[in-house]
């Protein structure tokens, strides 16, 4: 198997090659030129393994460049049980529908899935390509990807990361989980502006050749942890036909029966994850892109026209505030029959002017397997206090989305669809907004806040939040966008 640009398919190069590059060279995404095939056979035999043996089968299947018995070892070190518990990836049934808890792990939010697991690939991917250099990992945050990488390649040998938040555009927690990061190849900065702002500066420094090649004169290679590195989206792919095993195994569902996947997000990469999912075999009906306030997502899926000039909202689901969903562009690959010059167009069009709008035929693929919903801070809130009412689950402001969006895509459709939502986050890194939604009063001390909400819900607080309050921050550094390229410089001296 091959991985191919979406800006120029005729680049191919292997598995391994497209985990170190990370980006193209012409600005693409790589995504593999052949899709694996799933038989219900071979998802009910994942039915029989723990965690880290169903996600090395998946992963075996498009990374065909290492072997079983290598992505077998990876995921036994990056999901043990000290790490994530019993059960990395648990399904709880909240009424008719099934919550995927992914926010058991180190950094309590599903992005840990993907970044423990990729440094084993990328340090292996060195190797199989006998490239010698250090890896500089860049990392672009909205909240949840910048901690969980900071955990996945602190004191890695050979490689050094710098991640860049948008100032005041996270939870406080959140924060703090990425300025008070130990390891002595570690560098943390927050970016005067918002998440684009962000993101786009990270692809601005992967595009620029001049000054790679300035540090690649100094022993540095450039890569990339955001979804945009195959590498961050194939762990995700495992625990969708995870999930799936875990219903047939306990008789929600039957082998063959279709179910929905509901997720929050403002990148697309997880819910595309699913998507490769289904194209693998595992039988999904329809999914559920719930989006917040920055609804552009919505917006796109519903008339085809992808427009990020509008306003942009702080809201209390932070990791979804973006307007510029890097992963679509994957799937506007797919949706116009792996058209580069097509894609290259709409990616053109989206940075002169800000909109593209897709074919009809486009569209109507788009909408035939999938539907959107949106939900602000208000109606997110009130989820988090009904559901909490009537079941006594504690819901974060993301999954609380999501939630929102499919009891409004079921009223409207009638579909009974099995629904399984995506729980991206622990509530407890988000305590601030969960105690409002519960009709409780803030505190200025957010330690103090999450002491309370572990009150309330009767649950414990996961100890790597709670002990955040002893720990100092490291990094303060605040930069303008076009400040970033020199934090990245000081690489060099880490």
């Amino acid at each position: 198997m091959h991985y191919i640009s979406t800006r120029n398919s005729s680049h191919a190069v292997s598995a391994s090659e497209a985990i170190v590059s990370g980006l193209s060279p012409d600005g693409g995404l790589f995504l593999p030129d052949e899709i694996p095939d799933f038989t219900l056979m071979d998802i009910s035999a994942l039915g029989e393994l723990s965690y880290p043996e169903r996600a090395a089968e998946v992963m075996s299947r498009f990374l065909t460049d290492f072997s079983k018995e290598e992505l077998l070892s990876y995921a036994k070190s990056a999901y043990p049980r000290a790490k994530f518990g019993e059960d990395p990836a648990p399904v709880v049934k909240l009424n008719d529908t099934y919550i995927l808890e992914l926010f058991h792990g180190p950094t309590c939010a599903f992005k840990d899935f993907a970044l423990q697991m990729l440094p084993y690939l990328l340090t292996a991917s060195l190797k199989k390509n006998h490239i010698k250099k250090e890896v500089a990992i860049l990392v672009a945050t909205s909240g949840d990807t910048g901690k969980a990488a900071l955990m996945g390649f602190a004191d890695v040998p050979g490689t050094k990361i710098c991640v860049f938040y948008p100032d005041g555009g996270t939870s406080n927690i959140q924060r703090l989980q990425m300025t008070t990061q130990s390891g002595k190849n570690v560098m943390v900065a927050a970016v005067r502006g918002n998440f684009d702002d962000t993101q786009n500066g990270v692809k601005e420094i992967f595009t620029d050749e001049a000054f790679k090649a300035e540090l690649s004169d100094a022993g540095i290679l450039l890569s990339s942890a955001n979804s945009i590195n195959w590498g961050r989206l194939v762990p995700q792919i495992a625990y969708y036909f995870s999930a799936y095993c875990d219903l047939v195994d306990a008789g929600e569902i039957r082998l063959g029966d279709e179910i929905n996947v509901a997720v929050p997000t403002g990148n697309f990469g997880n819910i595309l994850a699913a998507f490769f999912a289904k194209l693998s075999g595992l039988p999904i009906k329809r999914f559920l892109c719930a989006s917040n306030r920055n609804n552009v997502l919505t917006d796109f899926i519903r008339t085809g026209i992808y427009d990020r000039n509008r306003p942009f909202y702080l809201t209390t689901s932070p990791s979804m505030d973006i307007l510029i969903s890097s992963n679509l562009e994957r799937l506007l690959f797919i949706l116009c029959g792996l058209n580069d010059e097509q894609v290259k167009e709409y990616m053109s069009s989206l940075n002169e002017i800000g909109r593209y709008e897709i074919a009809p035929e486009m569209l109507q693929a788009l909408q035939s397997q999938f539907s959107c919903g949106c939900a602000g801070d208000e109606l997110a809130a009130d989820t988090i206090q009904s559901v909490f009412e009537h079941t006594d689950y504690l819901l974060d402001p993301h999954t609380a989305v999501a939630v929102s969006a499919y009891a409004a895509y079921r009223a409207g459709t009638g579909d009974e669809t099995p629904t399984v939502i995506a729980s991206t986050a622990s509530p407890f890194k988000f305590p601030g907004s969960v105690l409002a939604a519960l009709g409780k009063a803030s505190n200025p001390d957010e330690f103090e806040m999450i002491r309370r909400l572990s009150d309330i819900a009767d649950l414990d607080a996961p100890p790597q939040l709670t002990e955040l309050r002893s720990k100092a921050e490291r990094f303060t550094t605040v930069v303008d966008p076009a400040e970033m390229k020199s934090v990245v410089t000081a690489l060099k001296n880490l």
